[in-house]
């Protein structure tokens, strides 16, 4: 099994223990991604500049493996605290996937690295 990392200008910091995505055949997994302000470096203050980052985020990396968000066939997202905001995570994650949209998996989890109130990780199979 061949295992190629992804990376993009945005990502982890040099050192940090796992990759930003990694493509084995024609799927690539790609780890949580967080809406940070690319200024700061710490998530929007905003929610939906945090969902809105995240998936971006998505973007950034599978355009960097030849894919797009077309590509995309499972999420796993988490909203930090409790699922007060789904209704909100769903109105702007919808704007992103059209036609088969992913399967998906939503959690409300205690909370998220740097305070972040959404992470988002995916599965895609690229053409």
């Amino acid at each position: 099994m061949e295992k190629t990392p992804i990376f993009t200008g945005a990502g982890p910091a040099a050192g940090a223990p796992y990759t930003p995505a990694v493509k084995v055949g024609n799927t690539l997994y790609i780890s949580g991604q967080l809406g940070i302000d690319p200024e700061t470096g710490a998530p929007h203050t905003d929610f939906i500049k945090q969902v809105e980052g995240a998936i971006a985020g998505l973007s950034a990396l599978l355009e960097a493996a030849g894919g797009s968000l077309d590509n995309v066939v499972k999420t796993t997202c988490f909203l930090s605290g409790d699922m007060s905001k789904f209704a909100e995570f769903n109105g702007i994650y919808g704007k992103h996937f059209s036609g088969i949209r992913p399967a998906r998996s939503t959690f409300a989890v205690a909370a998220l690295p740097l305070g972040a109130q959404v992470e988002i990780e995916a599965i895609a199979v690229l053409d």
